[in-house]
């Protein structure tokens, strides 16, 4: 591989970042905003993660630049402090959600409506499986770990999504009280063990656990 396809490569993998940052923030607006107004719980907590997943971006972007200068360096001080503020905003929106959907569950909350949940839900699916597949071809031609393992990290995303179009999808056929809320314990689960790995990541020089 000649340099010029090098740098190339590395100013891929930095674009895919930025966008996905982009793309959370964007998401993380519109879905907030509508789970509000509709009263859906998983969609307004699948918000709220998008814009956690933003303060992992700018790590994420922060670590394509490191390892494009220095490609056998180890994680540095600013990516171990974006891990944890992203661990801490993980943790404390699982509290969150948990604590509000058994209360939901109890006084069987019902959304006003899900549709927007099915909408988001596809349209993420679409985007994050690209970026996936995207991250991957990067990191497999520039044979470079930590770029592969955003990808399979990204993968998480994607689960999340599917949680939210199953129980948003489930609700507009069935009207059953509690899935919505069902939806966002799933999704709190998944938001856990984000935390989790944030906190483990930012104590080694391991790069994900998301495979």
């Amino acid at each position: 591989m000649t340099q010029s396809e090098h740098t190339k490569l590395y100013k891929i993998a930095f674009a895919l970042a930025l966008f996905t940052i982009l793309y959370n923030i964007t998401e993380g607006l519109i879905s907030t905003y509508l789970g509000y107004e509709d009263e859906s719980l998983a969609l307004f907590g699948f918000g709220a993660d998008s814009f956690i997943e933003v303060i992992s971006g700018l790590g994420i972007a922060h670590m394509v630049l490191r390892i494009q200068k220095h490609p056998h360096s180890n994680r540095d001080s600013f990516e171990r402090t974006a891990l944890r503020i992203t661990g801490f905003a993980f943790y404390a929106l699982v509290a969150v959600l948990v604590a509000t959907s058994l209360y939901h569950i109890y006084t069987a909350h019902k959304p006003v409506t899900t549709v927007f949940g099915l909408i988001i839900s596809v349209i993420s699916i679409l985007v994050m499986w690209g970026l996936v597949v995207w991250k991957r071809k990067v990191g497999k031609r520039l044979d470079s770990p930590p770029i592969l393992a955003d990808a399979n990290c990204t993968l998480v995303c994607i689960y999340m999504s599917v949680i939210l179009l199953v129980s948003s999808g489930i609700y507009e056929l069935l009207y059953i009280p509690y899935i919505d809320s069902i939806g966002t314990l799933g999704l709190s689960y998944f938001a856990f063990k984000e935390g989790r790995e944030c906190f483990e990541k930012a104590n080694s020089d391991d790069y994900c656990g998301c495979d």
